[in-house]
């Protein structure tokens, strides 16, 4: 699996830029086998995370930290904690899980207010594409209204996180907007 290696090696034309990319979405949205789907990781053994942990990926002079927090509730208020200097938001969500996609969604432009997080571009990965009962993206993006996101860049990209499928392209679309976060 070539993952985040191939991602690093194409934002070289920054080497000492450390990128800062942080994954959030509520608790069994999928984070977790993201994360260890883009560092290709055993996915067979997953817990819920306690507190946080930060992936480091280090590569020919690149860092890139990829974030994993808990969405249970009592430890939402911290987050603020981990918002300073993002490049990236990578938000997950559930696609098969329709009785949150409120409450995502309020989560979602919860973030999007943040003062820490304005400019971020952010990628919304539509995860679990592989089971039946999944939206898809399109519905999704419309329940969300993610066409009045316009303080930033932002795309949503469906995947299964189990499967890998999609998560590539989301990736590639980060690589590009890495720098393009609006001041």
């Amino acid at each position: 699996c070539q993952g985040l290696l191939s991602i690093l090696r194409k934002l070289k034309s920054a080497p000492d830029q450390e990128v800062r990319i942080l994954l959030l979405g509520l608790d069994n949205a999928g984070k977790t086998t993201l994360l260890k789907q883009l560092a290709s990781e055993d996915i067979s053994h997953i817990t819920p995370t306690q507190g946080f942990n930060i992936k480091s990926v280090q590569s020919q002079g690149f860092k890139l930290n990829v974030w994993d927090i808990g969405g249970q509730r009592k430890i939402r208020p911290y987050w603020r904690n981990y918002f300073e200097n993002t490049d990236i938001l990578i938000y997950v969500i559930d696609s098969a899980d329709r009785k949150r996609f409120e409450e995502t969604g309020q989560e979602l432009a919860e973030l999007l207010d943040e003062e820490k997080l304005s400019g971020v571009p952010v990628l919304i990965f539509a995860n679990k594409q592989d089971l039946l009962t999944a939206a898809p993206a399109s519905e999704i993006a419309e329940g969300l209204n993610l066409h009045t996101i316009r303080d930033r860049v932002w795309q949503i990209q469906s995947c299964s996180a189990l499967s890998g499928e999609g998560v590539q392209d989301g990736m590639n679309w980060v690589c590009k907007n890495v720098n393009a976060k609006k001041k």
